[in-house]
């Protein structure tokens, strides 16, 4: 299973990509695979989930921009048995600004992966709200994709610039970039609409739509406030149950 790194991505925002990148990577870990969070968002949300951000001196940011800086250096330990964390900062945000006209810019997270992709059975990115450089890093590094898409009225709109970003990609950088599954999130089974919207995107996505829906939880908003998954924070929860269904599909997928 060594040599799998899955990109988080979806251009929207509030559609679950750091909750399923934090809980699907601590449920991998459970499951006894080797696993690197890499955190590719400025936001640093996967980050302060896990690690206290004031005991933090070097990040993704640092490993992209400074050749001498090394993956030790930045790499942290989590709480969680397995689990390890290249952690972010708001500095990343000036990533994209620096690495424009620059011949490598879009293998730049490939390239230092590489290095380590021996030790992790499973590398895990999370993505930032956009369709920029960053995520296009993330895209050329991961041989999968993972799409959350919410369960609402707007869940398909600017999909077509994702697939065409996919595309691209595809066409270049990445050739060997597949589209592991489209996961539903903020779920609501209760609701006529939830249903008909999880019908639209398996019209678009057919077989690449997940099994496993992701419910509305409350859980899941709180427990990265603990610095916990929800495996810890609430293992008996609709949230843990269901990304823990969701692991098991993912490993199916990939194997």
């Amino acid at each position: 299973m060594q040599g799998i790194t899955i990109a988080i991505a979806n251009q929207k925002g509030g559609v679950g990509k750091t909750t399923t990148a934090i809980n699907l990577s601590a449920a991998l870990a459970q499951k006894g695979k080797k696993v690197l969070l890499v955190d590719l968002d400025p936001q640093a949300n996967s980050t302060i989930s896990f690690v206290d951000l004031q005991e933090v001196e070097l990040t993704i940011y640092d490993l992209l921009t400074d050749p001498l800086i090394k993956f030790d250096d930045v790499i942290r330990p989590s709480k969680i048995e397995n689990l390890d964390i290249l952690p972010s900062r708001i500095n990343l945000a000036k990533l994209e600004r620096q690495l424009i006209g620059e011949l490598d810019a879009h293998f730049k997270l490939r390239d230092r992966l590489e290095s380590i992709n021996s030790r992790y059975d499973i590398v895990v990115i999370d993505t930032p709200p956009t369709l920029g450089l960053i995520t296009v890093n993330a895209l050329v590094a991961a041989t999968h994709l993972m799409i959350p898409i919410q369960s609402s009225y707007f869940a398909l709109e600017g999909t077509d610039d994702l697939l065409e970003t996919i595309e691209r990609i595809k066409a270049r950088p990445n050739p060997e970039l597949e589209v592991l599954g489209v996961v539903v999130t903020l779920h609501d089974r209760r609701t006529t609409l939830s249903k008909d919207i999880y019908e639209q995107i398996c019209q678009v996505f057919g077989d690449k739509v997940f099994e496993t829906t992701i419910s509305k939880s409350v859980r899941l908003e709180e427990s990265p406030a603990y610095r916990e998954s929800i495996f810890t924070f609430a293992p008996a929860s609709s949230g843990a149950i269901e990304y823990a269904n969701l692991c098991d599909e993912v490993i199916r997928r990939v194997c």
